[in-house]
């Protein structure tokens, strides 16, 4: 039996898990188990990624302490790994004292080697990142990610030779196209490694929440040479468990951090004398109406959620069938709605139902006793084989979807071989027989199939047919199926898209206002140039009556960012800013410590996206309780918290 190991990268317990996250754990337990129908021992490692400065930050704005902030999150990122059917087989954290061990022994080893040495940074940092940028990878001066300001560092640090290696890794990765996936990340890494690599600052001693250097307290490791030793730490490295599932077959991760991963993470392992994993995939991102999504960001869609709503199933079917590997894509209700309709209750659940009903009319409940197979047999067989193969070498290459499509190919040629057959119609019953025993043939090869994508309901489709989901070994048509099969029901019923909240089709957005002059032809209007992200809107306000130029200037403020543009007085205005009203006041309602560009939300609605019309929005109430914004029962908030406006309860948000 040979072994596979295979990792997602750890996650930030920051704040709820989104898409994203769903997305890298739904890939990472179809590959794995995937491997295990083929009889493999087979380790599946997922996590969190807790030793981080802006975790402290967080807790710290919500007035807990940062254990017990991290405690309450992790809990949702295990839920999530519980609901989506998930079989990890460890859930590391990296506040666990065995983590903390393993990232200090390799530290104190790559140190005594002679690749870790003390010197002073000098660097623009941004806590939002928890890495250094150059001048010139600034956004005008800003995060080019995160478009916050980033900070002027200097402090004593210990640095790790990454220049010492930079040949031995640009020759690994050009020995082993493997290495980097898909092949446009590995060209992307060997471009940039053709300049000449900076050696790292592996210490802080500016915080203090981390794991300390084991032989100079006053440092703590830097949060990303921590992090990625998470993938020793959760094999118990350097025991057994290690040594029998060492080196890792592959590493999911998200592909805003393939340079981690594909730079620092095996020079780290070069220097320990430790094997480098066999591949890293970068997959793409799961992105919203085009937009990426993000929890610092504030664009998020509920996995909790959805899968409350519509079953694991959909989800984990939905995501790998219509994601290219290696891509980004786009989620929508709708489209998750018509795929799993299309393919899981209409192709797979009516096929199983079909079966059922026959077997109960002709058999009395019993799986028939074939008689000799016809062409139609031998060409199901056949296409059964060639099925099997090619998505056996989609999995084995990496690209799920393709895997899915040959998967429900077949199944559709099952549902074809049934018309074909038509056994309602045959007088000869030893001929009935033989097509209904090969229909629940193919049904019992079809749940060995789809166990990896789709597992709770290839489970009871198995039930329904009396028969167990063992290995590939089994694969094929058998002459010598036995068992009962289950009175028809529905198999796998059919969703419709949950009643949309008249707030999901509102894209709010914080907007930091650059410049403000007065309206040409409007005594009581203002344009604004307003900084959204790291796109530039003009909007027309008035709130001349209200405001100097001088007090908006530099306001970080909410707008509505997906409001159809309208010229107002022979100016265009792309979005509209909120204000509240109550008697003779008027505020602003401001996100002072939210980045430019970031959605502004309410919990358990996620944006639609499209465009929304002013007589749309103006029936959508918005008002003020306890100095917060509220809808319905919710309050607004970003991710630095409740979005707040100075001003009496029961203001009027227009």
């Amino acid at each position: 039996m040979n072994s596979y190991y295979i990792t997602t990268a750890i996650d930030y317990p920051n704040g709820r898990p989104h898409m994203g996250h769903a997305y890298e754990k739904i890939i990472a337990d179809a590959l794995a188990r995937w491997q295990r129908l083929h009889q493999q021992q087979v380790f599946s490692l997922t996590g969190t990624d807790e030793n981080s400065q802006k975790i402290v930050e967080k807790a710290e704005k919500e007035g807990i302490p940062t254990k017990e902030f991290l405690d309450r999150n992790v809990t949702l990122f295990k839920e999530l790994c519980e609901k989506l059917d998930t079989s990890f087989d460890n859930f590391i954290r990296t506040t666990l004292p065995e983590h903390k061990k393993t990232a200090q022994e390799l530290f104190t080893k790559v140190y005594e080697k002679g690749d870790i040495y003390k010197g002073t940074y000098k660097g623009l940092y941004c806590v939002g990142c928890e890495r250094f940028y150059t001048e010139k990878d600034l956004d005008d001066g800003k995060c080019p990610v995160h478009l916050e300001t980033v900070k002027q560092l200097e402090e004593e640090s210990y640095f790790f030779t990454l220049s010492k290696y930079q040949e031995r890794l640009i020759k690994h990765i050009e020995d082993h196209p493997e290495f980097i996936q898909p092949a446009h990340k590995r060209n992307e890494i060997l471009n940039r490694l053709k300049e000449p690599l900076q050696d790292l600052s592996v210490s802080r001693t500016s915080i203090s929440w981390g794991i300390p250097v084991p032989f100079d307290k006053k440092h703590v490791i830097y949060v990303w040479f921590d992090a990625l030793i998470n993938y020793l730490s959760g094999i118990d490295y350097p025991s057994q468990t290690f040594r029998t599932f060492w080196p890792c077959n592959v590493h999911i991760i998200g592909k805003d951090i393939t340079w981690f991963h594909t730079v620092i993470w095996p020079i780290m392992l070069m220097a320990a004398d430790i094997p480098l994993p066999i591949a890293v995939h970068s997959h793409g991102f799961v992105n919203l109406k085009g937009e990426k999504l993000s929890k610092s960001r504030g664009i998020i869609v509920d996995p909790l959620s959805l899968i409350e709503e519509y079953g694991s199933d959909s989800m984990r079917y939905y995501l790998l069938r219509e994601i290219p590997a290696g891509q980004d894509g786009d989620f929508s209700e709708e489209a998750l709605v018509e795929r799993a309709n299309a393919d899981l209750a209409d192709a797979l659940g009516n096929l199983v139902n079909r079966a059922c009903v026959m077997i109960n009319k002709y058999c009395e409940g019993k799986i028939p006793t074939p008689g000799r197979a016809s062409a139609l047999e031998v060409h199901l067989e056949e296409r059964l084989t060639s099925a099997f193969q090619a998505a056996d070498k989609a999995m084995n290459s990496l690209h799920w979807h393709r895997a899915a499509e040959y998967i429900w190919q077949f199944i559709h040629d099952v549902n074809k071989y049934v018309n074909d057959s038509a056994p309602w119609k045959l007088d000869n019953e030893q001929q009935r027989a033989t097509v209904l025993y090969y229909l629940v043939e193919a049904i019992r090869n079809i749940t060995l199939l789809t166990h990896s994508f789709v597992p709770r309901l290839s489970e009871r489709i198995a039930h329904m047919i009396d028969q167990d989901i063992t290995h590939f070994a089994d694969l094929g048509f058998q002459s010598t199926t036995t068992g009962t099969i289950d009175t028809p029901a529905i198999v796998f019923s059919k969703l419709s898209v949950k009643q949309v909240d008249p707030f999901s089709k509102v894209l709010l957005k914080v907007g930091v206002i650059q410049d403000v002059t007065d309206h040409p032809n409007a005594d009581k209007l203002y344009i604004l140039k307003v900084q959204i992200g790291q796109e530039e809107r003009q909007l027309v306000a008035g709130i001349k009556s209200f405001f100097t130029k001088e007090e908006l200037r530099g306001k970080h403020i909410v707008i509505v960012a997906n409001l159809k543009p309208a010229t107002l007085r022979g100016v265009e205005s792309q979005g509209m800013l909120l204000a509240a009203e109550k008697a003779h006041d008027v505020v602003l309602i401001e996100a002072p410590h939210t980045p430019s560009g970031e959605q502004v939300m309410v919990e358990g609605i996620s944006s639609a996206g499209g465009q929304i019309t002013f007589d749309e929005f103006s029936k959508i109430t918005l008002t003020t309780k306890d100095h917060k914004v509220l809808y319905k029962d919710k309050f607004l908030h970003s991710s630095q918290g409740p979005i707040t406006a100075d001003i009496a309860d029961g203001a009027r948000i227009r």
